[in-house]
């Protein structure tokens, strides 16, 4: 299962400046960056049904150039929720009370499905009176076209192009797009490879999108096609050894076989389907002695060969 809430929290929390520039850039404009500060835990409690809320994350930051302070109270919503309005606004209500600022409500909604378009207000109102209109702003990545931020040179956009609105022939396009970006950012390892494993988590790819994706790097330039392959190769990398390191067999594997994959579609160019289905049905062992043999493959019909070769997976 993957958690969308941890993953969305470590990825707004290290790019949260560079979220607000691409998403509601008035914020930006007048916050004081050297101010920002992220506050502990803010827990609710619903006294009617005494479930207990967190609100996801909460920034204090001065206006800048001058004595006055505000919180920016941004939620994330991987499912859709009814009544999540009412929601917004018990949060902006206690977070206004316990802290006495004013609070700038965002909420990004990260679901696929369904197909709608979430309301940004919630009233209480009588049919000749409105008692309250609490508005708030909205960030709903399906209503976004993962176009209009290619080449956008911000690391959120890089990371939330994968969950944006996209055919389902243009999910390889999009990850090697989305990994340009990031490769162009000259971004650290540590948040390279935020991202790029943000990306691959939200935009995994079956063995038709893989060959699809290969050829799309070919078409870039040399330079570029390096420096995206080197971030491939490190969260393969990295998952080979997270896998080794919890004991699991199966995420090892998997890791090993799309770093093998990725070095013989480099030398030879994209595989046949037939070897691609092979490879994936390969054990540890055979992994790793195909791993030793691979340099020393002339080309594709040497790999073949081989493959032929092994007695099938027991």
């Amino acid at each position: 299962m993957i958690d969308h809430d941890r993953l969305f929290k470590e990825l707004l929390t290290t790019f949260f400046i560079e979220f607000l520039e691409l998403f509601v850039p008035d914020v930006p404009a007048y916050l004081d960056r050297e101010s920002l500060a992220f506050l502990d835990k803010e827990l609710f409690t619903d006294v009617t049904s005494g479930d207990r809320y967190e609100a996801d994350l909460v920034a204090r930051a001065q206006v800048r150039g001058q004595e006055s302070f505000f919180l920016i109270h941004l939620e994330h919503q991987a499912q859709p929720q009814a009544a999540f309005g009412q929601r917004m606004f018990r949060y902006f209500a206690r977070l206004y009370e316990q802290h006495n600022l004013p609070v700038y409500p965002i909420v990004l909604f990260s679901y696929d499905t369904p197909q709608r378009t979430e309301p940004t207000v919630h009233r209480v109102a009588f049919p000749s009176w409105t008692v309250l209109e609490f508005h708030y702003r909205v960030i709903q990545l399906q209503q976004y076209d993962w176009q209009v931020f290619q080449g956008t040179p911000n690391p959120v956009a890089s990371a939330l192009m994968a969950k944006m609105r996209m055919q389902p022939a243009e999910r390889p396009i999009v990850k090697v797009e989305a990994l340009r970006l990031l490769a162009a950012l000259g971004l650290d390892a540590a948040r390279q490879q935020l991202i790029s494993g943000f990306v691959d988590t939200y935009l995994p790819l079956n063995l038709e999108e893989e060959q699809v994706f290969y050829k799309q790097l070919e078409q870039i330039q040399p330079r570029e096609e390096e420096q995206v392959m080197e971030i491939v190769t490190s969260w393969m990398r990295q998952g080979i050894e997270q896998g080794r390191e919890e004991g699991r067999a199966e995420g090892r594997e998997q890791g090993m076989t799309d770093l093998i994959i990725m070095q013989l579609t480099q030398r030879f160019g994209p595989l046949a389907e037939a070897d691609t289905a092979r490879l994936r049905r390969l054990s540890g062992a055979q992994l790793q002695h195909l791993g030793m043999q691979v340099l020393q493959f002339a080309g594709p019909a040497d790999l073949t060969a081989w493959l032929q070769a092994q007695p099938p997976r027991s």
